[in-house]
């Protein structure tokens, strides 16, 4: 009986080997690029698949785990929206790569999530215990130079280039010189001196003031849905400037009090405006044509010869 069953047996098994043999992994490289097509062709369920596949099978280093998941945890938030599967892989990176570059972007991302499933407790709550632990490493994360001291705290280096990052990419390119960042630092002590001067008056609590907090708010979510809008747009090139230029040459020409011409200003000595005066253009067509289509979707009219 015993010799009957490995004459069965050891046919099977070697069958079995052979097709665990014959599924050979395609090299790493290669899967990775199966799963970005299936991305950029929107098959996000299937690009998932293969990142988690590619996560699984290859040898690949923290920081290449950390970004694949990062990629994952994206997909579900903004292409499937489900909000609840991003949450758990943002979480994954929180805390399995707690090395990762990626860890300030991931707890803006699970504060997004939270809010979208209407956990604004959970949200707040979140935030509150990441301050307390970012606390004490403020220093560490804006390193530099001491620039300026308000009392007992120092503003570094790290700290005004943190602020300056924070401003639209066409405005960060007017402090590039030393001279504008000192003109930026001293501006940006004075604010955070009246702001100061302010909450100790109780202004943060005054009717209009919080009147005005909420009108800001909404103009920033605004802008953050606009920015979304905006966000596979390619960036903008000294060529793409240049096309704007030439179309535009009247736009960047000295002209006397009859508008009449008198000097065109070379292309190297207007590039910088033409690229902000061409990004503000797309902003603005993007703007439009998000605003149709929501006031289709929304059935918007607007009687505009009934205004008085």
């Amino acid at each position: 009986m015993i010799k009957f069953f490995s004459l069965i047996l050891f046919p099977l098994l070697l069958m079995f080997s052979c097709k665990q043999e014959g599924k050979a992994l395609a090299p790493a490289d290669l899967k990775l690029q199966l799963a970005n097509s299936y991305y950029t062709n929107g098959l996000y369920q299937a690009a998932v698949d293969e990142y988690l596949e590619y996560i699984n099978n290859y040898q690949i280093d923290l920081n290449r785990q950390a970004s694949t998941y990062f990629n994952i945890a994206n997909i579900y938030f903004e292409r499937i929206n489900y909000y609840e599967k991003a949450l758990q892989y943002y979480f994954k990176i929180k805390y399995l790569y707690p090395q990762s570059s990626l860890q300030n972007e991931v707890g803006k991302k699970i504060v997004n999530c939270l809010e979208r499933l209407k956990r604004t407790k959970d949200a707040n709550r979140y935030m509150q215990q990441q301050a307390a632990l970012d606390k004490n490493s403020i220093e560490e994360k804006r390193p530099g130079a001491v620039l300026a001291e308000i009392g007992k705290r120092k503003i570094t280096q790290g700290d005004l280039d943190f602020e300056i990052g924070k401003l639209p990419a066409y405005m960060q390119n007017q402090f590039n010189d030393k001279k504008a960042k000192q003109e930026f630092l001293k501006q940006f002590v004075v604010q955070e001196l009246l702001y100061d001067s302010a909450k100790k008056q109780g202004l943060d609590k005054d009717k209009e003031v919080v009147d005005g907090t909420f009108r800001i708010q909404k103009s920033l979510m605004a802008e953050r849905i606009l920015q979304a809008e905006m966000k596979d747009q390619p960036q903008i090139t000294a060529t793409d400037a240049q096309l704007f230029y030439k179309a535009n040459k009247e736009r960047y020409a000295e002209k006397d009090e009859n508008e009449k011409v008198i000097k065109q200003k070379p292309f190297k000595e207007v590039a910088e405006q033409a690229a902000r005066d061409l990004a503000f253009q797309r902003q603005q067509e993007a703007y439009q044509k998000l605003a149709e289509r929501l006031m289709k979707a929304n059935n918007v009219e607007i009687y505009v010869d009934r205004v008085q």
